[in-house]
């Protein structure tokens, strides 16, 4: 596939063409996530770009169980229970190098990279961001940029061998030295430092350098974006929002450049106008995932306040907050390395940090089967408009307007619903009617599913 045939490099074509249009990524796996985004997706008439992260789906399945083709499968699935067109579905492979084996050495961890790129493209994901970017064991830190290009050189090889000789559309690349930490930072207190024009300016040759060779010519040509630091980032209870006047230059720079546009991650949790702000600056791909699922997660919390305020005394609750926290403790290994405090600001952090590392438990057997009882006792049990007025205000306005069933799920996708739509409001081309149309009838599609 050339690069004018990739709907999303078509996409970023318009935008170097000078319409305000962009991109938005959804990283996550959460099925009441992907259900919402492909709602915002239908209500915004864009393309909806899924993509799995690395250490969340391999060739081993990951932190999900799923490998590639089943997370494929996974996303399918739902795009034809939702009645989502699956040609305005794109899947995309986040962080792709040796991010889940760095503590390996460099050859070990490498062999695995392979293995995973050839494992996503194989499956048909389209977007391949190439992340070399982190030491390995035995590696020097931080790793000297022409180690990061080669390495990305490599993998992009691999890709193209493995779309060619499964018959598959050649991906598209984005690439990138100076790459934000994959869920945000453990702590903003030293600052974010934008990116230097200069450094960007280097890691573009480095790479282009890096795939000269007449094989890597045509892969070179579908490199679409790169990863730079737009000075937007968070961590668990802090967010540095975007700054025009900071990125000015490095906006500037990619105006002289053909077809590159720029890749922004860790954008969760900036305002609306900061999203508009970074796609009319070029950042034009903005990266999202844990907002998602700290919406999911304030959502599910609300509602197991109104179980407990709404269920007759000795009806079983759910206890679904309490089942969460416990399941955390026992199993610490995905937020223990990452929070700090006493037993009290733990506490707080294990359930309302940004950074969300209870993303990482929604899959967990006991957490799933609150959520399902939680569920279960609120359809049983319907929220009454006064307890959705206290714990859910923005779901109970849009109920009282008859504009959104008082379901358990409904309510639970509108308030992702609402988060995702900023971003696909700032990213779509008919960006006042949409935002006219998301005022009035935001979830229609929710409560008539």
């Amino acid at each position: 596939m050339p690069a004018a045939d990739s709907p999303i490099a078509t996409l970023l074509a318009a935008h170097r063409r000078g319409e305000h249009v962009g991109i938005y990524s959804v990283c996550c796996s959460h099925e009441q996530v992907l259900l919402a985004a492909m709602q915002v997706a239908l209500r915004y008439d864009t393309l909806l770009l899924i993509e799995a992260t690395s250490n969340q789906v391999d060739q081993f399945g990951g932190y999900t169980g799923m490998t590639p083709p089943q997370f494929r499968d996974y996303a399918l699935r739902l795009a034809h229970a939702q009645g989502f067109p699956v040609e305005r579905l794109v899947l995309g492979g986040d962080h792709l190098g040796p991010n889940a084996w760095q503590k390996r050495p460099a050859d070990e961890a490498m062999a695995n990279a392979r293995d995973l790129i050839a494992a996503y493209v194989a499956a048909g994901f389209h977007k391949i961001h190439l992340d070399c970017s982190m030491s390995c064991a035995g590696d020097p830190s931080p790793l000297p940029d022409e180690t990061v290009a080669a390495r990305s050189a490599d993998l992009a090889r691999i890709a193209e061998r493995t779309a060619r000789d499964a018959g598959l559309p050649a991906p598209v690349y984005v690439i990138g030295t100076e790459v934000p930490v994959p869920g945000g930072e453990a702590s903003l207190a030293t600052g974010i430092q934008v990116t230097r024009p200069e450094a960007a300016a280097r890691t573009l040759e480095i790479h282009r350098q890096a795939f000269a060779a007449p094989d890597l010519a045509p892969a070179w040509e579908r490199v679409i974006a790169m990863v730079v630091q737009p000075g937007v980032d968070f961590d668990h209870s802090d967010v540095h929002h975007y700054d025009r006047s900071a990125a000015a230059a490095l906006s500037d720079f990619i105006e002289g450049q053909p077809r590159i546009v720029f890749e922004a991650h860790s954008t969760d949790y900036q305002t609306e106008p900061s999203l508009h702000a970074l796609v009319r600056d070029h950042f034009a791909i903005l990266k999202v995932g844990p907002a998602a699922t700290f919406a999911l997660r304030e959502a599910l919390f609300a509602l197991a306040a109104i179980e407990d305020e709404l269920l007759p005394k000795g009806e079983h609750l759910s206890h679904l907050p309490e089942v969460l926290d416990r399941c955390m403790l026992e199993h610490p290994s995905h937020w223990q390395n990452h929070y700090s405090g006493d037993e009290q600001q733990l506490r707080l952090l294990r359930r309302y940090a940004l950074s969300d590392r209870c993303r990482y438990y929604w899959g967990e057997p006991r957490v799933r089967d609150a959520v399902e009882h939680l569920v279960d006792n609120l359809r049983r049990h319907p929220p009454t408009p006064t307890l959705l007025s206290q714990f859910m205000p923005e779901q109970y306005r849009e109920v009282v307007a008859g504009r959104l069933a008082p379901e358990p799920d409904a309510l639970i996708q509108h308030k992702v619903f609402g988060r995702l739509a900023e971003y696909a409001r700032a990213c779509a081309r008919n960006q006042a009617g949409a935002r006219t149309a998301f005022e009035t009838s935001a979830a229609v599609a929710l409560s008539e599913r």
